[in-house]
């Protein structure tokens, strides 16, 4: 559902004064096109206008005078999230980051370094790796997804089964808060407790309690680790939830693992012909990381987990090329999908013993509604990713995806999980996050609101039940 308007020429004469012609978008083609990110079964709006700054005064002024004359603020990174969070609203600028681009500072003895909200994931992480250094948060979208908009929803990623998300890296920030003014919250020192974690309240507010301009976020040597990847092929989606079970219980951490369906690896081949296993119902790709003989047991107690669920086969891969093209059937999973039709993105975690059953109850959900739902996941913690697909221009068939879209959550939920795990509430999980936190914690949330943002300016209606 959308609501189509055309650009207001007052606000895109009031911002082109205030940053210059080619800073304001008003042209149909691109206001459609930042009207929404990739969650187009969310509600969205025609923005008034797209605005581009490029500098940390430059978006102070732009807050300030929206906050000023009552314009609605939504920003927004590379448009890569896939719940909601950056669709436009009526009334509103879409602010894009897209334009500070700058890695300010590494600072290599220290183990921090100092980015732009649009640097790029993969950027940040191949500038601070010729330091010697590493940047662990990896969402699947690293290669387009900007750091700001990690940040402002506390993206996980594939190797945050051992290494932790976004949050456990971000040390401080410039925030632009509802009134235009300028803030740094944090620190650059590995320890500090100076007052409330304000840095934390920040990462994962998707832009509703001010715009993040820049992050200080810590880094790991990036040396002294030895990738191995255990791969293991099973009969049936449940059996591989068997495996990440077993896989905990033998208290085994890798840094990575993941499950991968033979709808997605028949997607992605088709594709990318990469040559991937198809005589096998589901993969999960395991990866440990340390060097040496303690790496290698690593490795061999997560195939006797595999081969103790069921495992048809299990194979193991330690050339770097390998374990790249292994895990980019993974990460390629989502855009190899879209190719089929229009896809509604699930985003559940779940206590890790409850993965098996959360698995089987998505199965069942997809044979109850006649709805065809692939399956990826961050399996190590929990962190599922249904894929409802529906075949375009369908209202039928959407109808029952969103209906499973809802069994879903609610199954999640009666497992002990929560309605979303890294891809943020947004709008599409505003229903079951209003379930999950109940109407005291909805209105502390509500409270932290009015306080930073009393007019409701920044992000609307996002992240946290009205």
């Amino acid at each position: 559902m959308s609501v189509h308007a055309p650009a207001s020429p007052e606000v895109v004469g009031l911002f082109r004064e205030l940053l210059g012609e080619d800073a304001v978008l008003a042209d149909p083609r691109d206001l459609e096109r930042y009207a929404h990110d990739d969650a187009e079964w969310a509600p969205y709006a025609t923005p008034l206008a797209v605005v581009l700054p490029g500098t940390e005064a430059e978006v102070a002024a732009v807050v300030r005078e929206a906050s000023a004359r009552g314009i609605r603020v939504v920003p927004r990174g590379s448009g890569t999230g896939l719940s909601g969070g950056a669709n436009a609203v009526v009334g509103c600028i879409v602010l894009s980051l897209e334009r500070m681009t700058a890695v300010l500072e590494v600072h290599a003895d220290e183990r921090y370094a100092v980015a732009e909200a649009g640097v790029l994931n993969d950027v940040l992480r191949a500038t601070v790796a010729k330091h010697g250094l590493w940047y662990p948060p990896d969402p699947a979208s690293s290669a387009i997804s900007t750091i700001g908009g990690n940040a402002a929803t506390n993206a996980g990623g594939i190797c945050c089964v051992k290494y932790g998300v976004t949050r456990d890296y971000i040390l401080g920030m410039t925030v632009v808060l509802a009134d235009g003014s300028v803030v740094k919250l944090g620190r650059r020192t590995a320890k500090g407790v100076a007052g409330y974690d304000l840095t934390g309240l920040m990462v994962g507010s998707e832009g509703t309690l001010g715009v993040i301009v820049d992050v200080t976020v810590r880094l790991l040597p990036l040396a002294h680790r030895e990738r191995r990847a255990v791969v293991g092929s099973f009969a049936s989606l449940t059996a591989a939830g068997e495996a990440v079970a077993a896989v905990s219980r033998a208290g085994i951490i890798p840094s990575a693992l993941e499950l991968v369906d033979s709808v997605c690896l028949r997607a992605v081949d088709a594709w990318q012909d990469l040559g991937l296993p198809h005589d096998a119902d589901t993969l999960l790709l395991a990866q440990v990381d340390e060097p040496g003989a303690t790496g290698e047991a690593l490795a061999d107690g997560i195939r006797a987990a595999m081969e103790g669920a069921g495992a048809l086969r299990v194979d193991t891969a330690a050339d770097a090329a390998e374990v790249d093209r292994l895990f980019l059937a993974r990460r390629l999973a989502y855009p190899s999908l879209e190719r089929l039709g229009p896809v509604l993105t699930e985003d559940i975690c779940v206590p890790r013993g409850a993965v098996p059953e959360m698995l089987a109850r998505i199965q069942r959900a997809a044979a109850d509604h006649d709805v065809t739902i692939a399956n990826i996941a961050h399996a190590g913690d929990g962190n599922l990713h249904p894929l409802i697909i529906a075949p375009e221009a369908d209202d039928a068939a959407k109808a029952r995806a969103k209906a499973a879209f809802d069994r879903i959550v609610d199954d999640c939920l009666a497992l002990g999980g929560t309605t979303t795990g890294e891809h943020g509430v947004g709008l599409l999980k505003l229903p079951g996050a209003s379930v999950e936190l109940g109407a005291r914690v909805v209105a502390m949330h509500r409270a932290v609101k009015d306080a930073l943002d009393p007019a409701g300016i920044l992000n609307p209606g996002k992240a946290f039940p009205g």
